[in-house]
């Protein structure tokens, strides 16, 4: 039965951040820069640093060689939304009313479907709080925190996104691909979007300078 998998990445943030906001008195130039990568589904068998024999992984291999690589690691909740409004608040998803999947509006398959529904804007999340301390902001990628303008990365604390809203087999034919806060295509060719994803993200660390950390 595969799991949510981490390896560790959202402990080594709470660690980072804890770490770099203990002194307001240190340069920009000495905030870490923070990449997380958040997958779905993902289990021990599909990475090869974890022994799988069939997909191979080699930067991943490569991160967990020079870094750390934890062989236990737990979330909140098991599938996509609840876990990652625990990852960007830190709360129990049933403390911000997020405990189940989130569906868009008229989902085909009949269940919680919550087209007004989404991480309440007044919550804090990681972005935010690290935009305090000067980090530019960003996420590609799947969001499946409410699909509606109030809801979308851009109203949590991230300056820029490139993604989906819900997952890519939820849509009826219509599946928006957004930048910012606005749809700009609609069932694009997935076959393309991590590459596009990969490019947006490459970007925007690129337009990094010595004074601004990223995250």
């Amino acid at each position: 039965m595969k799991i949510k998998l981490a390896i560790g990445f959202l402990l080594l943030v709470n660690l980072i951040i804890f770490s770099s906001c203990q002194s307001d008195k240190k340069a920009a130039t000495e905030l870490p820069n923070i990449v997380i990568i958040f997958t779905d589904d993902q289990g021990y068998e599909d990475l090869s640093s974890f022994g799988s024999e069939t997909i191979s992984t080699p930067n991943i291999d490569e991160l967990a060689e020079n870094g750390m690589k934890f062989t236990d690691f737990h979330v909140a909740a098991s599938v996509y939304t609840p876990s990652r409004a625990a990852l960007l608040t830190g709360c129990y998803p049933n403390r911000i009313g997020l405990p189940k999947v989130l569906f868009p509006e008229g989902n085909r398959l009949g269940r919680y479907n919550t087209g007004n529904t989404g991480l309440n804007p007044a919550e804090q999340t990681i972005a935010e709080i690290l935009k305090k301390k000067g980090y530019r902001t960003a996420m590609a990628g799947k969001w499946h925190l409410g699909h509606m303008k109030k809801f979308l990365p851009l109203q949590h604390g991230f300056d820029q996104y490139f993604g989906i809203p819900y997952s890519n087999d939820m849509s009826k034919g219509e599946l928006p691909l957004i930048r910012g806060n606005e749809v700009v295509e609609t069932e694009p060719d997935q076959s393309l979007l991590t590459k596009r994803y990969t490019e947006f993200c490459v970007d925007f660390i690129d337009k990094k300078s010595n004074k601004t950390p990223f995250f």
